[in-house]
């Protein structure tokens, strides 16, 4: 059994699951592939938490997901919420370090804005905010779409994700 399988067949609490698994990432940046092989044969709760992980290693290094972007673009659409909202942070921690890669994500981005879980609404607002900051191509077309998002969107957390990118945006 590798390293990957044996975190997440273990009897440790998620959390502790999570940050073993990014530990395992940071130490060896080839066991990405491994991880995205029990990605595929894992249950949902193992798909969340194989994600996290990455989000947690792309919160300090981006770069690290310079081999594993078009993964991430697959799952932002997935069915299980928590791995839908975990590739939309990842695409946001990546967005400065991949501005053009990023922008790619941006339909399925959109699409996740109404989605009935705050969740996964914040974590798209988060991801297209910070693409457009990094893409300067797409900032004026996302910044209308924010105007268009925040006259319907009703919870005050993800509205200040994009009023605040808003304001940043106006200063750059």
């Amino acid at each position: 059994m590798s390293e990957i399988e044996e975190i997440l067949k273990s009897d440790k609490k998620n959390k502790e699951k999570v940050q073993a698994l990014a530990g395992a990432l940071k130490r060896d940046k080839a066991s990405v592939r491994e991880l995205i092989e029990c990605f595929g044969r894992g249950t949902t709760g193992e798909k969340g938490t194989c994600m996290e992980a990455i989000t947690v290693v792309t919160e300090e290094a981006p770069q690290f997901a310079e081999n594993c972007l078009d993964f991430i673009f697959e799952h932002l659409d997935d069915e299980a919420p928590r791995v839908k909202w975990e590739a939309a942070r990842i695409i946001g921690n990546v967005a400065k370090a991949f501005p053009e890669e990023a922008a790619e994500a941006v339909p399925a981005l959109l699409a996740s804005t109404s989605d009935e879980g705050t969740v996964a609404r914040w974590s798209a607002a988060f991801a297209l905010a910070e693409i457009a900051k990094a893409n300067t191509g797409k900032r004026k077309e996302l910044i209308a779409k924010f105007e268009a998002i925040l006259k319907r969107e009703n919870n005050n957390g993800v509205r200040n994700v994009y009023i605040k990118a808003m304001k940043t945006m106006e200063r750059m």
